[in-house]
């Protein structure tokens, strides 16, 4: 890589001299949660920030940056939404593989680097995703930014046995959900004292409501206040296991009522809308929802695969999770099963027959399920994005300057 042309003029300056910080986050879209976590992020900064005094943009990184990847995003989406049993090959595949790591990929990605560097001139990167920080992280090397220019990576998976990509050399700073991930990174090599506890990235709005606001949720979808309500979440992606688990729930005869996600499977929510006039009981379909926190703190259940973000955003509004264990979780979500059966927050469902008579447990046991909602308490750390925020803000360059900029404003 040529590095003179991006270290003379106005880029130079742009990093030496700033006025306005600017804040350049690398994410993807594989499956909803590391785009749920790069918009808590940004927006957090820049409410944090008041709006007018911080620069904050989010790429797509992998997607955007060569067609090759590209194709792999589609491949691992589609693998997500229609063949869920295949994850665990995937998942072992990409660890082995390294593509984050190969030459191959990065020759092919460093233009669209180049270019964001150019035309942005971030003073911080903040990595959500474990296929972005390696080649961000070469770049910084081979423009001699790496002391200018903090390399920050926010891990969205929460427990032991994630992807191998999230540990780089490169990074300045990892900030990871609990202990657990944090020991994770450890046996990859990455040194303790780079690495801080901060919680998971969920946006504030995910939050525990009083009954009334939950009744007054129910009523904006149309259902009745006070009946017991089912959210079956198929996720930002909608697919996988979720569409059978939802065939059987709806052939149930239930005292309840449900709202179902697609997500953005256009054919699925028109599969639902059919099945859900068999049903027994009231069943709300939804296509994709910039919501998912309103349909959540309506409902006393979910049922959902155990994505990390989608867990944690569910845990803070203190909604017990019926998770999706009909086959294996995926490895980098094998923890999170754990932790929530351990921890009484969730029932893991072994067969979609089951999901009928685990229901009607739960609304008929209130003592069960109290419990259960309770356990969800102690498995969030309260205003993380906030802490993360101030972590990564933390380390902006000449960040006294920044804050008598928004002083003096």
């Amino acid at each position: 890589m040529n590095v003179k042309p991006f270290l003379t003029g106005g880029l130079l300056q742009n990093y030496m001299q700033p006025n306005t910080p600017k804040v350049l986050i690398i994410s993807s879209d594989t499956g909803g949660g590391h785009r749920s976590a790069a918009q808590a992020i940004a927006n957090g900064m820049e409410k944090l920030w008041k709006g007018d005094n911080i620069a904050v943009r989010t790429i797509k990184a992998v997607e955007e940056s060569h067609h090759i990847s590209e194709k792999l995003v589609r491949l691992y989406n589609w693998v997500l939404q229609n063949k869920q049993h295949w994850m665990k090959y995937l998942y072992w595949a990409v660890n082995k593989i390294r593509p984050e790591t190969r030459e191959f990929f990065h020759k092919r990605c460093m233009g669209y680097i180049r270019d964001q560097f150019e035309k942005w001139c971030p003073h911080i990167v903040v990595s959500v995703h474990p296929l972005t920080q390696h080649a961000f992280g070469r770049v910084l090397r081979e423009l001699n930014l790496t002391q200018q220019v903090p390399l920050v990576t926010v891990v969205t998976d929460p427990c032991y046995g994630f992807w191998k990509g999230w540990a780089c050399d490169d990074v300045s700073l990892y900030l990871v959900a609990n202990e657990d991930a944090k020991r994770q990174l450890i046996d990859y090599g990455v040194l303790p004292e780079k690495i801080k506890i901060s919680g998971m990235p969920v946006d504030p709005k995910f939050k525990e409501v009083d009954e009334v606001d939950a009744q007054n949720a129910r009523k904006i979808y149309g259902l009745d206040p006070d009946k017991f309500t089912v959210f079956v979440n198929a996720g930002w992606i909608g697919g996988g296991n979720i569409p059978q688990i939802f065939r059987e729930f709806v052939a149930g005869e239930l005292d309840v009522q449900a709202i179902f996600l697609a997500g953005k499977n256009e054919e699925l929510r028109l599969q639902a809308e059919q099945l859900a006039k068999t049903a027994k009981f009231p069943v709300k379909v939804i296509g994709y929802s910039d919501e998912v926190e309103k349909l959540m703190q309506s409902a006393n259940v979910m049922i959902s695969k155990l994505g990390g973000l989608t867990t944690f955003e569910a845990l803070a509004c203190r909604l017990p999770i019926i998770a999706d264990a009909t086959t294996p979780p995926m490895p980098q979500e094998a923890g999170t099963s754990s932790l929530l059966e351990e921890r009484g927050a969730g029932i893991l469902l072994k067969k979609s027959t089951d999901i009928v008579p685990t229901i009607q447990n739960l609304i008929s046991d209130q003592t069960r399920y109290s419990r259960m909602k309770a356990a969800t308490a102690g498995l969030t750390m309260p205003n993380s994005t906030e802490q993360i925020i101030r972590e990564i803000t933390a380390l902006l360059p000449n960040r006294h300057q920044f804050s008598e900029t928004r002083a003096a404003a």
